[in-house]
């Protein structure tokens, strides 16, 4: 694997909230020069105070820029980068409408999924990203050699990359994402409403409690807009989730104990079996994939991962002499690779497998 010291290079933060304030440490931490910017010049200045920024202003040299700004504004922000050819990610939770929106093959739609109840660049933490999820959405318009690199260093910062089309991410991060939020919102205006006829009822909040509600302690300002943007799949979130609340109730009405208990039983298994933990390098494969120099050969590959349930812990390109042809280097967890190898041979690709 690269080493985190070959990584180093200059960086450019867009946008210095917690998000990036914590790419901006990160990034520092590990040898690179990151240049930061604002919308408000104080923030950007405060950045640069709390060591999240070596300088304040704009990077048009720098080989990757992090656009770390609400999703409306992601767009506009990545445009310029772009024009000047390095690489470009944002952080935002909503992708199919900046991925269609930005459409150039050196922007790589991003989202970490990782962040903090803390508000703002004082928030800040360079540990931030250090086993959290951290989904791209390469497409097959996606430059491969600036997604791998991409990955490679997002990988040096702790995160776990992986790879979905920006469809399936809007899909699958309302449920594990935006509803959450909307449903910890809702729960604790429901407890502040009845606080107002029970003083004390808030002193009782028991630790169930604030573990379901500390999400609502985030910055309410960015979710009009992740509302709007991913409105359709939030929506269908949320009908799935008053309908499971409505067998809920159900069960509860008619006193079905039986019910009831083969319900808290699954959720109690699904709980415990979210996935968690790193592998070890002697639990790891190389599978080298030859492949065609061909718009979406990287993202296929990538996805087919995600949607097999396999985490990409390393990633290289190794090009050949002839320009047209190209080895994918992916690293998976020993107990994956028959699968993730299989499924690559039903795809037509030609995988070979050894271990580290």
């Amino acid at each position: 694997m690269t080493s985190p010291d070959d990584l180093a290079g200059r960086a450019a933060v867009v946008g210095t909230g917690l998000i990036g304030g914590s790419i901006g440490l990160a990034l520092r931490a590990r040898g690179w020069h990151v240049v930061g910017s604002d919308a408000d010049p104080a923030v950007a200045d405060r950045a640069l105070a709390l060591g999240a920024l070596d300088e304040v202003g704009d990077a048009p040299d720098a080989e990757i820029t992090f656009v770390a700004t609400p999703v409306a504004a992601v767009a506009d922000a990545a445009r310029p980068a772009l024009a000047a050819g390095g690489i470009v990610t944002d952080v935002g939770s909503v992708k199919a409408s900046i991925v269609e929106a930005v459409d150039h093959p050196r922007f790589v739609g991003g989202h970490p999924m990782a962040g903090s109840e803390q508000l703002g660049v004082d928030g800040a933490d360079a540990a931030l990203f250090e086993g959290a999820t951290w989904v791209l959405t390469p497409t097959a318009d996606t430059d491969p050699d600036a997604y791998a690199r991409l990955r490679t260093v997002l990988t040096s910062l702790g995160a776990n990359v992986v790879a979905v089309s920006p469809a399936d991410h809007d899909e699958l991060v309302a449920v594990v994402s935006h509803v959450p939020h909307l449903t910890a919102a809702a729960l604790m205006a429901l407890a502040a409403e009845g606080a107002t006829e029970h003083a004390s009822l808030l002193r009782l909040a028991a630790g169930g409690f604030r573990d379901m509600t500390r999400i609502a302690a985030g910055h309410p300002g960015i979710w009009p807009d992740i509302c709007a943007e991913n409105r359709e799949a939030i929506i269908e979130g949320l009908d799935r989730l008053g309908s499971s609340l409505g067998r809920l109730r159900a069960l509860v009405d008619k006193g079905d104990r039986e019910g009831l208990l083969e319900l808290l039983e699954a959720a109690h298994v699904a709980r415990r079996n979210l996935p968690a933990g790193v592998s070890r390098p002697e639990d790891l494969t190389e599978l080298r994939v030859p492949v065609q120099d061909r718009p979406g050969a990287l993202a296929e590959v990538t996805t087919l991962a995600s949607e097999l349930g396999v985490n990409i812990e390393d990633l290289t390109i190794a090009h050949t002499a002839e320009g047209k042809r190209g080895i994918l280097l992916v690293v998976v967890d020993a107990r994956s690779a028959d699968l993730m190898r299989g499924a690559l041979l039903a795809r037509g690709f030609r995988p070979s497998a050894q271990p580290l």
